[in-house]
């Protein structure tokens, strides 16, 4: 069995794709549009161009996302993903990129259970956690 986390940007999915193309090294394995959809009864206007779904892989994990229903108003709540880097350096690395134009809602720092651990939300408001085990 297998869980993987599904992303709904709500109308900025390739914004999305490419911020983590350029953060974290995610690898697009496939991006279905609206306008390859074969009933289009269901397409709201001006969404045609607009990602269906699509599949990056970010390390070794596989995460799914889509432009949903295009509100613009991407809301993501109740859950966070988390990496987790090699050393210290790695972690600050990420924790930098990801939370350009986001909120930092902890520092990267020691903790009792980690070398390193920081959380944020991105620019999108997906909710992050960065650690560096302790052991």
């Amino acid at each position: 069995m297998q869980v993987q986390p599904y992303l709904f940007f709500d109308g900025r999915c390739d914004e999305a794709i490419e911020f983590y193309k350029k953060t974290l090294g995610a690898k697009v394995e496939m991006i279905m549009r609206f306008k390859d959809a074969p009933d289009q009864s269901m397409i709201s206007p001006g969404s045609a161009d607009k990602v269906m779904h699509s599949s990056i892989k970010i390390g070794d994990t596989t995460v799914l996302a889509s432009d949903g229903r295009n509100t613009g108003k991407p809301n993501f709540q109740g859950f966070s993903l988390t990496l987790y880097a090699k050393d210290e350096g790695e972690a600050d690395k990420l924790f930098g990129a990801l939370s350009a134009g986001g909120e930092v809602r902890m520092p990267m720092d020691k903790t009792f259970f980690a070398r390193r651990f920081g959380m944020l939300a991105d620019k999108f408001g997906v909710g992050w956690m960065i650690i560096v085990p302790a052991q």
